[in-house]
């Protein structure tokens, strides 16, 4: 995600640093948070679009909407008529998987969008409330390793290939080629860009026409580890690959819960990646503990060798669920505000169009402050203690603060725009999986901080329409959950460009 540069940032972030989400603030409505004399204030949904479940990129393969998105503020433009045109980048991940991974060519898609924003608090007229968002699909890019070889949605399934050319140790599919499950995408002035993926959890980067050229792994607690060594299959085993053993790892990322989650700061400096629930020893091996994540801040001066400087422990909303039990809620992507702070979107999972239940408990956009946290960089958590066992943090660690902003599942702004949150489950009904957002301008003078939040689902490539790898498939749900975009009006004081 490219900002505008900003002077003001410092002042966002003093004023976030006091702010303690765990205790009770000033609210000026149940969409604004004031923060010492600062206002971040949720306006409303202003748009919505789709592109249809069915449609195939230029390699005629169904195409896979918003596990990351990037918009192109260079491209970003408002017109005499209250429309916006620009372009963004939404990454998928490794495709279409129900029985196990497959072939599936990581890419990287181009969109190109139309948006007609309603103003905030206003119904669109009859008939086109979901034609906010006129978005194409322009271009597909595929992405590949440092040798040039395309790489693939595979599971690694038992398989490395050994640290050279200044790469280290990687995921490697049985196929020979290098496995990759895109989360989260950051594009840099150059086009050059950062891709976080689930099953190292690694950080790579790559060219602006997609060859990888250098990939950071994390500290050694966040390695997936069998049986005393680095293991990176997820347990998604592909065509005739057998599952791991044993099927989750004693340590490290749980199976499909990566970085989920990475943004660079407005001002390019610093590259934040979170995991998207805690790591097997901190609690990650059940739903219920799984609380305590990490966030990983990078000095991102030199794109080659990014630095790791800071890391803190960030508690993930919890709820209760249909059965009455308390479940965590999972992170499925941010966007840095400065280097202490970011918007981070958590969701439950099972529920919406598409999936078996049809009422979602918790889909939320939240705000992270990380100042007063204690900094885990480095330490013993990081290598062979944990910081949470069992689920329970440890007493001399403090986590970072975290506030609801934006709650996704609001019945009276979604229905504005004909759309509701459970039964009936239709494709009105959101979809269970919304994992990608980033922000472009408003680009209104009288209202310099305020900001479109963009917000995309990953639709899993269902459809009964579709075609890949060499196969055509329909998935059994029965339905078509197209990609969406919902657009959000905000406010942020600090980000706008001096």
């Amino acid at each position: 995600m490219k900002y505008m540069r900003s002077k003001s940032l410092p002042l966002l972030s003093a004023a976030l640093a006091t702010f303690v989400f765990a205790a009770p603030v000033a609210a000026l409505a149940d969409t604004s948070v004031a923060v010492q004399g600062l206002t971040l204030v949720n306006k409303g949904r202003v748009a919505i679009g789709r592109i249809p479940a069915n449609q195939r990129d230029k390699f005629g393969e169904t195409f896979g909407s918003g596990s990351g998105m990037s918009i192109d503020t260079k491209s970003w433009t408002s017109n005499p008529d209250g429309t916006y045109k620009g372009s963004l980048w939404l990454l998928p991940d490794r495709g279409y998987n129900v029985a196990g991974t497959t072939d599936y060519r990581a890419r990287l898609n181009t969109i190109d969008i139309l948006l007609t924003p309603v103003a905030p608090g206003a119904t669109p007229p009859a008939g086109k409330e979901q034609s906010g968002v006129d978005a194409k699909l322009a271009d597909t890019l595929l992405l590949k390793d440092d040798k040039g070889v395309e790489a693939t949605g595979l599971d690694p399934a038992n398989g490395t290939r050994r640290a050279e050319g200044g790469m280290p140790l990687l995921p490697e599919a049985p196929n020979g080629k290098i496995s990759l499950d895109n989360e989260a995408i950051a594009r840099l002035p150059d086009g050059t860009m950062f891709i976080s993926d689930e099953y190292g959890p690694y950080i790579y980067r790559f060219s602006a026409d997609g060859r990888m050229l250098s990939a950071t792994p994390p500290p050694e607690a966040f390695l997936p580890m069998r049986n005393g060594a680095v293991n990176f299959s997820s347990n998604n085993p592909g065509p005739g690959e057998a599952a791991p053993d044993p099927k989750d790892p004693t340590s490290g990322r749980q199976n499909n819960q990566g970085f989920e989650g990475m943004s660079l700061t407005p001002d390019g400096k610093f590259l934040i990646a979170v995991l998207q629930s805690a790591t097997r020893q901190d609690g990650g091996d059940s739903g219920s503990t799984r609380q305590n994540t990490r966030a990983l801040v990078y000095d991102a001066s030199d794109v080659a060798h990014l630095k790791l400087v800071h890391e803190y422990v960030v508690p993930l909303p919890v709820f209760t669920n249909e059965k009455g039990k308390t479940v965590v809620a999972a992170q499925s992507e941010i966007v840095a505000l400065s280097p202490t702070s970011f918007l981070m979107l958590a969701r439950d999972s099972g529920n919406g169009y598409g999936q078996k239940g049809d009422k979602s408990l918790y889909r939320s956009i939240d705000i992270v402050d990380v100042s007063s946290a204690t900094d885990i960089a480095g330490s013993k958590f990081d290598t062979g203690t944990s910081v949470a066992p069992k689920g329970v943090l440890d007493s001399t660690v403090k986590p970072a603060a975290v506030s609801q902003f934006i709650d996704i599942n609001d019945g009276a702004d979604l229905a504005r725009f004909g759309l509701h949150n459970g039964a009936p489950n239709d494709r009105s009904n959101l979809s269970e999986k919304w994992e990608a957002m980033s922000l472009a301008s408003v680009q209104d003078p009288k209202l310099p901080d305020d900001y479109f939040l963009f917000v995309a689902n990953d639709n899993d490539f269902i459809t009964q329409d579709g075609f890949q790898v060499g196969a055509a498939y329909k998935d059994d749900s029965g339905a078509d959950v197209d990609t969406m975009f919902q657009v959000f009006q905000v406010t942020i004081p600090g980000l706008a460009g001096k």
